[in-house]
């Protein structure tokens, strides 16, 4: 029979791996985001029509089906290329694609995922400054750049915060489909109580995880709002 800390140890060890996945996909996501913001505001149309199709893919189809093209992805189209007699070392190397990269595969599918949805907050935070600040700061001397990291750039994040705070909130959760590829995550630790010993309870109690996650998180981000209050648009 098992025991509750048992039960309680393999949920803090899921719990752990969501982490590392949540903190992972903010690392590279954010600047990643910044940088397509870019490119979808970018004056040169190729890249602008370029950057902003890939975001509608992105945004259009489930997170769920890409983390599959992610990790399948690459070992069918090696599969494939060796079928036809390629000696690529890089081919060769997709072909060996396996479970040692499953955790590779969720980062690179949020990272790509949330970049997406990140450079349209950006984006829109961006354009909402007016352009006379950007005149005014030209005529001072300033440079683009120093316009931009000077006098736009905290203004840009207290008007981001409210729609990013919604958008790392949701990344908490989704966080549970890594286990489609088998990624032993939260759920996944809850839901193997009830294959091995039929209980429930262990897969209720991942909500606890959640539910202190996401109240810490709203905590933070509404200290935040607090300390940018004086940065008036």
């Amino acid at each position: 029979m098992v025991t509750v800390a048992e039960v309680f140890n393999s949920l803090f060890e899921g719990f752990v791996v969501s982490i590392e996945i949540f903190l992972l996909t903010l690392l590279f996501a954010i600047p990643l985001g910044l940088v397509i913001s870019f490119g979808s505001m970018s004056k040169f149309k190729p890249l602008k029509y370029v950057v902003k199709f890939f975001i509608w893919v992105i945004r259009g189809t489930p997170l769920m089906l890409q983390l599959i093209v992610i990790f399948y992805g690459p070992g069918l189209i090696a599969d494939w290329a060796l079928n036809t007699g390629s000696n690529n070392p890089v081919i060769v190397w997709l072909a060996s694609w396996t479970v040692m990269e499953r955790f590779v595969a969720v980062i690179v599918s949020f990272v790509i995922n949330y970049a997406c949805y990140f450079s349209e907050i950006f984006r829109g935070g961006i354009e909402s400054i007016p352009k006379g600040q950007y005149e005014a700061g030209q005529v001072l001397g300033m440079t683009k750049t120093q316009v931009f990291f000077k006098v736009v750039l905290m203004q840009v994040v207290k008007s981001i915060i409210p729609p990013m705070s919604n958008e790392i909130i949701t990344l908490v959760k989704d966080t549970s489909l890594a286990r489609v590829i088998s990624v032993y995550e939260l759920i996944w630790a809850g839901q193997t109580f009830i294959k091995s010993d039929g209980l429930l309870w262990p897969l209720m109690t991942t909500a606890i995880f959640y539910l202190a996650f996401s109240g810490l998180l709203t905590f933070a981000f509404g200290k935040i709002e607090k300390k940018l209050d004086y940065y008036k648009n």
